[in-house]
């Protein structure tokens, strides 16, 4: 004899749980701040790129508790031959302008600093695969005084302004 209970666990409660899993945002699943010593590095994502491209960006935001500053000097990615810290600038003349940053950036101590697009962002060139909307790449930040910390880019769409679908 089947029991309410047995047949409940049996059919509607498998069904109800996928029905929860579905509907819960993909964010609340995993967490997507990274730590090493006093930084934290939170949300890091990229761009979908389209076929053909040879380069792709990240971005993130990188929070120092410490007493003193730190410097990330160093930046890889999975899905690049090639990745570095880049800027973008506006000249003298108005003109936009996009270099690589020598000496890395400074985190001021108690302070954070956005990579973001138009500003500081991390460059992922020779791409050895594309970044397509809903996956994800891992890379490695290395900085000065807290030492590396491998971070998980979550990739939107093509476009995206804010890593949260914008």
């Amino acid at each position: 004899m089947i029991t309410f209970r047995k047949a409940f666990a049996k059919t509607a409660l498998p069904a109800v749980l996928a029905a929860l899993l579905a509907l819960a945002p993909a964010g609340v699943s995993q967490a997507h701040e990274f730590k090493a010593g006093n930084i934290e590095v939170v949300h890091p994502w990229s761009r979908a790129t389209p076929p053909g491209a040879k380069v792709a960006a990240g971005y993130l935001t990188i929070k120092n508790s410490g007493s003193e500053p730190d410097r990330l000097v160093s930046v890889t990615g999975e899905i690049a031959e090639k990745t570095e810290v880049h800027e973008m600038a506006v000249n003298g003349e108005g003109v936009m302008t996009m270099r690589p940053v020598s000496g890395g950036v400074e985190i001021p101590a108690g302070g954070e600093v956005e990579l973001k697009p138009g500003s500081y962002h991390i460059m992922f060139m020779g791409l050895n695969r594309y970044a397509k909307e809903g996956e994800s790449f891992s890379g490695t930040l290395t900085f000065e005084k807290a030492g590396s910390v491998t971070v998980e880019y979550s990739v939107d769409k093509l476009g995206a302004t804010s890593g949260h679908g914008g």
